[in-house]
């Protein structure tokens, strides 16, 4: 949350309204906890309400459209994954939801009113919005809003919370500041220092003797069964447009005919001319040059008493089109009504009379109609194919956006089917480990997980130009635990470490107690498998190192009262921790400036935080917030307990 905050100010909301859909409103700050600030009156919202907010309602639907949200979006990195996954973000989700009601109605009541005209130019900035020439058009907005599953008036509704979150709660937030006399005990609390001892229980040393029976394994499969889950499977039905659909579209003699008169003059010969020329300003000037010429000297020689160098009068490979644009149409049609060597002019044009020779002449030859018409054929082909996939399509959304079912649409369009058996969300089938989802339709087994059962088809664009693919699920087999006899050995193996576990915590509690008066070295003495002994210290501030993955030992050395002693579970199941602390060191950050003055910039992001919670505690405190705990519970059994 801190950091959405220090970024409320400089959000473009027209930029990242993509990802927020995605996760609805998930990444919104999540802020205290909405039991604390109850208010008294008996519950009014309609039996679908899970909360009133003021003159807001959240209602069964919305939390229902942001879990499905929230599954899309883990589906992105575990395409397995089911609403058992997502579980515990229920009530985060939920919270989001209500805050951002709670802004709403904030705004509502004190005429906080934003203009359509301001959300509408949200809107146009949304890349996915804006056309081929970078501006927004309805089509592509329409696009959008099917591709992401949301209609206009809910992408209205979270940019309008965004724009709330950065003029009602950033300047509350920003540039909070912890003062030096604030900072220095939390400074000096970084530099204490703490020792004592640490036993290791390992849990490998308790396997060895143990040996599951038939009943013990049928007992820990009843126990364990979520841990056995096979995920979702659905069986998908596609239908692909593609290049092979219009393999035999051909352009006809005509259309070939026809493109090459239209560009004939791509396939013209090509005439360049050498040109040498000079423009003077009166026609006897022009003559007194062309006598100089003729009576044999050079054109740069003759030319050189006007004034003219050599580099001036050369203008080297000329076509007819550029030689006209610097000269005009007359002269150029008397230079190129001249053969290779002659002399021309004294022609007249806007800028003087001009005296030109032709040095020479290159043609390239021009391309007949039969030498390109392949070309030609395989340009027109390639759009006219292009066209023909795209009116296929046009067919599939027509039928269904006329409530045509999948079969239907795909005979309207003469579309083979293809039917997956079920598989996961990764595209693997549990029946057959050989199966793998068709590569060239990937697309499609995300979109075939995100359908509900009866929901009507979706067309997919395919990745590099490959086509269309049309899909919906056929049959959804929820998610169940996999039947004992194909997974019997796993099971025992988990048997063998859950009772090694189990001996393990054991033992390792067994030292703990010991060691509330004892030290650890004593306390671990007579232990049935060998147990490692050994110092542990650290300074608090050096935990900072671990980047979060602080070890167990470590910071349960830091979790303790001096002389006290406790367990805690390795991260890794590698065995069980006895941590012990013999002394702690006080802190003083006194000679640490360096240290006093990271710590302010740290407790100003917290500063920042806590403003921005309670400012969010006295808005929901002001518009009231009243909650249906019947409804919610009944909604998230729902959501959890059924459903993909």
């Amino acid at each position: 949350m801190l950091s959405s905050f220090r970024n409320l100010s400089k959000s473009l909301v027209g930029k990242t309204i993509a990802i927020i859909i995605l996760v609805l409103i998930a990444a919104s700050f999540m802020l205290g906890d909405i039991q604390n600030v109850l208010s008294g009156g008996s519950f009014t919202g309609s039996s679908d309400t899970l909360v009133e907010v003021g003159s807001e309602e959240v209602s069964d639907r919305d939390v229902t459209r942001a879990m499905d949200r929230r599954l899309s979006q883990v589906r992105q990195e575990n395409p397995e994954a089911t609403y058992a996954t997502i579980a515990g973000d229920f009530d985060e989700l939920l919270a989001a939801l209500v805050d951002a009601a709670t802004m709403e109605a904030f705004a509502n009541k004190f005429d906080f009113n934003l203009s359509k005209r301001l959300v509408d130019g949200q809107i146009a900035n949304i890349p996915a919005a804006k056309g081929l020439n970078g501006q927004f058009t309805e089509q592509s907005y329409q696009a959008f809003l099917n591709q992401q599953r949301i209609t206009d008036e809910e992408v209205r509704w979270i940019i309008r919370n965004g724009l709330y979150q950065q003029l009602m709660i950033a300047p509350a937030v920003v540039n909070a500041r912890a003062p030096i006399g604030m900072a220095r005990p939390y400074a000096s609390i970084l530099l204490e220092a703490r020792e004592g001892q640490v036993a290791f229980v390992p849990t490998a040393a308790f396997r060895s003797g143990l040996k599951a029976t038939p009943a013990d394994i049928q007992r820990f499969y009843a126990a364990n069964q979520q841990r056995y889950l096979v995920p979702e499977q659905r069986v998908i039905r596609m239908a692909k447009v593609g290049p092979e659909q219009v393999a035999n579209v051909q352009p006809t003699d005509k259309e070939i005919a026809d493109f090459y008169n239209a560009n004939r003059e791509n396939y013209a010969p090509k005439e360049t001319r050498v040109i040498t020329q000079a423009v003077l300003p009166d026609q006897a000037a022009a003559n007194a040059l062309l006598q100089r010429i003729r009576a044999g000297q050079t054109f740069a020689a003759a030319a050189a008493p006007a004034g003219f160098s050599a580099s001036d009068i050369s203008l080297g490979p000329q076509s007819r089109e550029q030689f006209t644009s610097v000269t005009n149409a007359q002269v150029a049609a008397a230079a190129w009504n001249a053969a290779s060597g002659a002399l021309v002019g004294p022609v007249q044009s806007e800028n003087g009379w001009h005296v030109i020779k032709i040095e020479s002449i290159e043609r390239t030859g021009g391309r007949p109609l039969a030498a390109v018409r392949g070309e030609i054929s395989e340009s027109l082909a390639g759009e006219k194919r292009k066209q023909a996939i795209e009116a296929i399509v046009d067919t599939l959304q027509n039928s269904i956006d006329g409530g045509a079912s999948f079969q239907e649409a795909a005979a309207a369009a003469k579309l083979n089917v293809i039917e997956t058996p079920p598989i996961t969300g990764a595209g693997t089938s549990q029946a057959d480990p050989a199966y793998r989802f068709p590569a060239d339709l990937a697309p499609a087994l995300k979109t075939g997980f995100d359908l509900g059962e009866n929901e009507p088809p979706l067309v997919e664009s395919l990745p590099n130009d490959a086509g269309y693919v049309m899909v919906a699920p056929t049959r959804v087999i929820a998610a169940a635990p996999a039947p004992l006899a194909t997974i019997r050995e796993r099971v025992e193996q988990d048997w063998l470490a859950d009772q090694a576990t189990q001996r393990a915590r054991q033992l390792a509690q067994t030292i703990a107690t010991k060691a509330q008066t004892a030290s650890v070295a004593d306390a671990a003495k007579g232990t049935p498998v060998p147990v490692q002994v050994g110092p542990v210290g650290a300074r608090r501030i050096q935990l900072s190192q671990f980047q979060g993955e602080v070890p167990p030992p470590v910071a349960m050395l830091f979790s303790l009262g001096q002389g006290k002693a406790r367990m805690v579970a390795g991260s890794k199941g590698e065995g069980f921790y006895v941590v012990k602390v013999n002394r702690i060191i006080p802190g003083n950050a006194v000679n640490q400036p360096q240290l006093i003055s990271r710590t302010q910039q740290e407790m100003q992001q917290s500063l920042s935080q806590e403003y921005g919670a309670q400012f969010a505690n006295a808005m929901r405190q002001v518009v009231g917030v009243k909650r249906n705990e019947k409804t919610i519970a009944a909604t998230k059994s729902r959501i959890i307990g059924g459903g993909n």
